[in-house]
């Protein structure tokens, strides 16, 4: 049986709401991705973050090797070319496999999900890591974006 590894974005929510939405789907450990795990939302810095997931069962662990480097999220800023940000991710993860096999090893004992800032996959350097995890499994996952 495949296994689920869902990704989510917390733009536009609040931390109740957030960990409701992520309860809803049995998620059991949240993995960050983000570089700097800081937020101006309140709730979702580190330790904020990992406090309110424990009051709730759901394992905290922060990967910053699989966040996006500051230049390319810099470059992203200034030219909205999200193409060439995408292919410096890739690019980026490349020296990253031991993050990546670290990252597979928490999803094959639970449920997990990755988890960053923008509330669209497909504008969020989580979809390239997600398939990364994919693609070093034998593609025997499925990505679900919640």
């Amino acid at each position: 049986m495949a296994r689920n590894l869902f990704t989510v974005g917390y733009q536009g929510t609040r931390i109740d709401s957030f960990i409701a939405q992520i309860k809803k789907h049995e998620i059991n450990c949240l993995i960050d991705v983000r570089e700097i795990p800081l937020s101006r939302k309140p709730g979702f810095s580190k330790t904020s973050l990992s406090g309110h997931l424990a009051n709730n069962n759901i394992r905290y662990i922060h990967l910053k090797e699989l966040g996006s480097p500051k230049s390319l999220r810099e470059n992203l800023k200034i030219d909205n070319d999200y193409a060439t940000f995408f292919a410096g991710m890739e690019e980026h993860l490349l020296d990253k496999q031991d993050a990546i096999e670290n990252a597979y090893f928490f999803i094959t004992n639970n449920t997990c999900c990755l988890m960053c800032y923008e509330r669209l996959a497909d504008n969020c350097h989580r979809k390239v890591v997600a398939n990364k995890i994919k693609e070093w499994n034998g593609n025997g996952l499925k990505i679900k974006h919640i």
